[in-house]
């Protein structure tokens, strides 16, 4: 299950996402999240399903690679449609037990939970699969830019490298814990039995050298940095300069139909939730 997680991961590529513009990524994926929570009626539903699906096809990533990556989200969905299933008691009693009651409004929220939470799980995720760290760091940085004028020049530079460094981490760390869980099950620990106390407890030969490979990476990330002579965003240049393609504009236009979508739908249909 832990090997599943593909958040953080680049999987290089050559579609329309992978050659956009990476500020214009961060900010459509930022609007596209938003919109997915605006959406009040299965009309509106439907198109953002409609537009995720399309925008996991331009990507061009393997399906396996998407449906991996939703893998770990199953128990969360799981549970979230059971709470809203069977506690919600809005609208008609379709189901009526002792201990059970299934509605015709439960059955309408657990859709749109769970929709909303595979539409949110794969457009947030295509933003670091579609992006390189390099290409994630220059775009945070020229968003944040404007903070400059407040003398946060080398901040700006300092927090999208820090944003950048944290996820491209995380798959590294994923790799960690799964090779160390490996190698304690092999000596003979046991994860998988006992009360919370004891499996809690178990879990420490896990986190104690988790810990320690985490210094050690981020150690000899920085000794790597000062030997390419790194000093911040002081000097700094690029080899590619950040500028909007015709692509970019058509991937724009999209997401105005999208966005002018969702809003018109939700004004002419009435919400179920």
């Amino acid at each position: 299950m832990v090997r599943d997680i593909t958040i953080g991961q680049y999987f290089p590529g050559n579609s329309v996402l992978h050659n956009a513009d990476p500020r214009l990524k961060l900010v459509l994926s930022f609007v596209s999240i938003v919109f997915v929570f605006v959406c009040n009626n299965f009309y509106s539903l439907a198109l953002v399903l409609a537009f995720t699906v399309v925008a996991v096809l331009s990507s061009r990533i393997s399906l396996k690679v998407i449906l991996k990556g939703l893998r770990p989200m199953l128990l969360l969905l799981i549970f979230t449609s059971a709470l809203q299933l069977f506690y919600n008691k809005q609208g008609t009693e379709l189901f009526v037990s002792r201990f059970i009651t299934i509605t015709t409004g439960g059955i309408f929220t657990t859709i749109f939970m769970v929709v909303r939470i595979i539409c949110l799980v794969l457009l947030s995720s295509l933003l670091t699969y579609t992006t390189s760290p390099t290409q994630l760091t220059d775009g945070i940085e020229r968003l944040l830019s404007p903070l400059k004028v407040f003398g946060l020049k080398n901040g700006v530079h300092t927090l999208a490298m820090m944003m950048t460094i944290a996820l491209r981490f995380i798959p590294t760390l994923i790799d960690e814990i799964d090779k160390i869980t490996n190698a304690q099950k092999a000596r003979g620990a046991n994860f998988e039995t006992g009360g919370i106390v004891q499996r809690a407890k178990a879990l420490l030969p896990i986190f104690i050298p988790l810990l320690v490979n985490s210094f050690r990476h981020a150690f000899e990330l920085s000794l790597a940095m000062s030997a390419r002579c790194y000093n911040g965003g002081e000097g700094r240049t690029r080899m590619k300069q950040l500028k909007l393609a015709a692509r970019d504009y058509v991937l724009m236009a999209a997401e105005f139909i999208f966005v002018g979508g969702v809003i018109a739908l939700n004004i002419i249909f009435e919400s179920v939730i």
